[in-house]
């Protein structure tokens, strides 16, 4: 039996990997940090299979007790500070836990593997936020990175921190340049899920209207449960590599805002949505849209659910959870 260890277990992506690998008749062990977690739960109700380590990413020697742990064949390093907006606010802490926190999992992979870290797998959840100030249309794993926040340069030093450790130790790392993805797991902070939960509630009349910062921003979205199959994928691979992944397709905002409340029978969307500078970026990243085109010729992967299902799962999920929570 394959062992994994996820770090981020408690993430959308972490729940989606966890299920997949569980599935494929993989011993799982996810990493948490906190015993107070409010994501416990959730996972434990989701993931009652996988085995839960305690640690930290900012802290090397919890990181090694957990590989003594799990002794893991294939290492996932899922967790971050993932919110982009959060790392104006805490840039000390973003570096530290999306940024350094890459190199304590690679590191501690390194020391606890040996000799023997041929036997051992690694997966960097890399994204596309690296890429900023776009240098190209569509970007692919050759583009310039331009990173436009303290979240994306924190991702760029995780991304070419496992290039080092892949050239200079042979370790089998290999990075997912992830294109936004989503899904009804979401956090509620995300402008996506922000959007579907409240045309959830809007519908249902328990709110009026949705504030929001850019609604011409454009992002390449795709569904969480199709990108961990690409990062499982990855680690198959005879040789480690860098992938991009992403639908190849880009949606506005706006777009966004039309197939979410056209869902619900609301065609006047305008007047339910209202825009707040405290949404802004302090530096937008206008235009992203990747270039999947050596996923699917190496790994075999495509996305099977397009936007507008995405956005109508995402809105019936939260229009059932409104339901159950207004009993």
């Amino acid at each position: 039996m394959k062992r994994a260890l996820i770090t981020g277990i408690t993430g959308q992506d972490g729940l989606y990997l966890g299920e997949l690998l569980i599935s494929k008749g993989y011993e799982v062990y996810g990493l948490v940090r906190g015993q107070n977690n409010p994501k416990l739960d959730t996972v434990r109700r989701i993931l009652p299979e996988v085995k839960l380590i305690f640690g930290d990413l900012t802290d090397l020697p919890s990181l090694l007790r957990a590989l003594e742990t799990a002794r893991p064949h294939e290492v996932y390093n899922l967790g971050a500070i993932s919110f982009v907006a959060y790392s104006w606010e805490n840039a000390s802490m973003t570096s530290d836990v999306t940024g350094k926190g890459a190199f304590n999992m690679l590191e501690a992979t390194r020391l606890w593997a040996g000799s023997k870290l041929d036997d051992v797998r690694f997966y960097q959840a890399s994204s596309s936020e690296m890429f900023g100030k776009v240098q190209e249309v569509p970007q692919r794993e050759s583009t310039l990175l331009w990173p436009r926040s303290p979240y994306g340069v924190a991702k760029v030093f995780a991304h070419y921190m496992t290039i080092n450790y892949r050239e200079s130790y042979g370790m089998h790392a290999s990075s997912g340049i992830l294109f936004n993805h989503e899904s009804p797991r979401r956090g509620p902070e995300f402008v996506t899920r922000k959007i579907t939960q409240a045309v959830a509630r809007i519908s249902l009349g328990l709110q009026e209207t949705v504030a929001l910062g850019n609604l011409d921003a454009s992002r390449d979205w795709g569904f969480a449960g199709d990108y961990v199959e690409a990062m499982w994928l990855m680690l198959q691979q005879e040789q480690a590599d860098d992938y991009v992944i992403a639908t190849g397709e880009t949606q506005t905002i706006r777009e966004l805002l039309e197939v979410a409340f056209g869902h619900v029978g609301i065609t006047d969307w305008e007047r339910h949505v209202t825009q707040d500078p405290r949404f802004m970026r302090p530096a937008e990243v206008d235009l992203l849209v990747g270039d999947p085109a050596k996923a699917r010729e190496t790994l075999g992967w495509k996305p099977k659910v397009d936007f507008r299902e995405l956005v109508q799962m995402m809105v019936d999920s939260d229009i059932e959870d409104q339901r159950q929570t207004s009993r």
